[in-house]
């Protein structure tokens, strides 16, 4: 696979990664719809120490279902939501797909949060589909 990079909308914060994803997911959890102001996000999960950042991010905070906490980064200029650094997951960064500058190769491998997915929301993926979050380690 080619470098992964990407940025916000207005180009200020950036990112690029040689690794592989370790995963890509759809979320449905409410944080997320708040957080992209839509019905999901669909998230790429890398190595953390592989991905590089260049910019200025902003953080907000939020606690995740584990009780831990979940760091959302993102513009401060335009607000484009960059990546999610969860502490229950402490060497996995996950990236908002939205902001790939190629998110040809992008195929989604499973579902979180399903039981808080829109009613209206149907995917057509043949992925795995979870109700909540998966079981951890």
């Amino acid at each position: 696979m080619p470098k992964i990079s990407g940025g916000c909308l207005c180009g200020q914060l950036r990112y690029e990664s040689d690794a592989e994803p370790a995963m890509t997911a759809v979320c449905h959890c409410p944080d997320c719809q708040r957080q992209t102001g839509t019905s999901f996000s669909i998230v790429v999960g890398l190595p953390r120490a592989a991905l590089q950042i260049t910019g200025d991010a902003a953080l907000y905070t939020t606690t995740g279902e584990s009780g831990a906490a979940v760091h959302r980064y993102f513009c401060g200029r335009c607000g484009s939501p960059m990546y999610t650094l969860p502490d229950a997951l402490p060497d996995v960064a996950f990236i908002k797909a939205g902001t790939l500058d190629d998110p040809s190769w992008l195929r989604p491998q499973t579902e979180f949060f399903c039981d808080t997915a829109q009613p209206w929301v149907s995917l057509a993926g043949d992925w795995a589909r979870e109700p909540r979050n998966p079981p951890l380690g």
